[in-house]
């Protein structure tokens, strides 16, 4: 059992004071999730005699026994005064709205101007920003997650992270922490993310085969839109509107990446870029330690998202071996995250948001009927093992035929 008296701060502490993002999210309005809190003038040790439960970070961070909520001791030096040590360590903080502290009296202390940053919806550095260089890409995820808010970056932190960024210290970044922070921005807002990371000069460090795009022509027969780079934002704000899922917001990030490597005197076309692609991608999710299904699907879909746009022409045995390359049978789900990123491709053109993706809904009817297959019926009837899986390839072919000549005749 818990004693009754742990919790209880150790004597001579101050606080707790409530701090971090539900400060910032109350002050906005927003529900509260997380409660985070800064205890001034604890040790490590009072907190754990006190019951507290010491977690693993980078600085001393200890969980109610009872609440599990985080309290965390004051980075930096003491200062003689607590409410100077307070605000030393809210100044160490990433953005000036993530450094209010509210005391047990419902105070503020806002030494960054914080609050008023909220107000004017600006988000802006504090001064030791620049400590940490991942708060470049953290900044980009905060600019997402509030747009809708209209917040908006202030031009001398658009500065000082050009400067970072140029100064080559976003350059040693672990890969797992950049993709985590990539994450949390396409999941949010991946137009204003991806938007915002070119604003500040980090995608051309962080994914230069992106940022190769913008400038790029395309047709504009097909692409009003004419920049490749363009067309990936429309692309991703019709990904944001049809599915919440990253593996889906991923691929159309990256589904156009062949179209950087095409020689400037072959613009605007880009014949092969689908397989193209694939390097980059590769390099890409290796580099930063992207998960291994993010990753398939991505090349899936820069290899085949032409066939999918096509899916209406393709003979029977050319949509077997779509079905069967992304293993549709085994993985619709997977298959039908393929179609998303395709309609959003196709969506994702100056004019044509609007417009319906029929070949999704053809594509996903084949799946259903090839799905419907009793394989086990099939292999009953073969004299030996070695002939079931033709048979099965033929009867997936059969249906697929009967469905295609129902589509065309529609």
């Amino acid at each position: 059992m818990i004693d009754e008296a742990a919790g209880k701060l150790p004597p001579g502490a101050c606080g707790p004071w409530l701090v971090g993002g539900a400060v910032r999210d109350g002050l906005l309005g927003l529900p509260l999730k997380d409660r985070d809190w800064l205890v001034i003038g604890a040790t490590p040790a009072q907190m754990r005699k006190a019951g507290y439960l010491p977690v693993g970070r980078g600085f001393e961070v200890f969980l109610h026994p009872r609440t599990r909520e985080e309290y965390a001791l004051p980075r930096g030096e003491p200062q003689d005064d607590p409410l100077e040590t307070l605000k030393a360590d809210l100044r160490c903080r990433d953005l000036t709205i993530n450094a209010i502290a509210r005391g047990p009296d419902e105070r503020l202390v806002d030494p960054c101007g914080g609050a008023r940053d909220i107000a004017e919806r600006r988000l802006r550095h504090t001064p030791c920003f620049a400590e940490d260089p991942l708060r470049v890409l953290r900044l980009a995820r905060f600019a997402a997650r509030y747009a809708g808010l209209g917040f908006d970056i202030a031009d001398d932190t658009v500065r000082l992270c050009r400067q970072l960024c140029e100064a080559g210290r976003l350059a040693d970044l672990p890969g797992e922490r950049i993709y985590q922070e990539l994450l949390g921005g396409i999941s949010a807002d991946p137009v204003v993310f991806l938007a915002s990371l070119r604003q500040l000069g980090a995608l051309a460090v962080l994914l230069p085969e992106v940022e190769a795009l913008f400038g790029v022509p395309q047709p504009a027969q097909h692409h009003p839109e004419v920049d490749a780079g363009q067309h990936l934002l429309l692309a991703l704000g019709i990904a944001a509107r049809i599915s919440d899922d990253p593996a889906v917001r991923f691929g159309v990030l990256f589904h156009d990446l062949g179209k950087g490597l095409t020689p400037p005197e072959e613009w605007p076309r880009h014949l092969g870029h689908e397989r193209a692609g694939v390097e980059p991608i590769l390099a890409l999710c290796r580099r930063l330690r992207i998960p291994n299904e993010i990753r398939d699907l991505a090349v899936l879909a820069s290899r085949y998202h032409l066939h999918a746009h096509r899916a209406g022409e393709l003979r029977p045995r050319t949509l077997l071996k779509l079905i069967t390359a992304l293993d549709g049978p085994r993985r619709p789900e997977r298959f039908r995250f393929f179609l998303k990123i395709c309609e959003a491709d196709a969506r994702g053109r100056a004019g044509m948001e609007q417009q319906p993706y029929p070949q999704a809904v053809f594509l996903d009817t084949l799946l259903d009927g090839v799905r419907a297959i009793d394989q086990r019926a099939i292999a009953a009837t073969c004299d030996h093992p070695r002939q079931v899986a033709e048979a099965i390839r033929r009867a997936r072919l059969d249906v697929i035929t009967a469905l295609a000549k129902g589509h065309r005749s529609a």
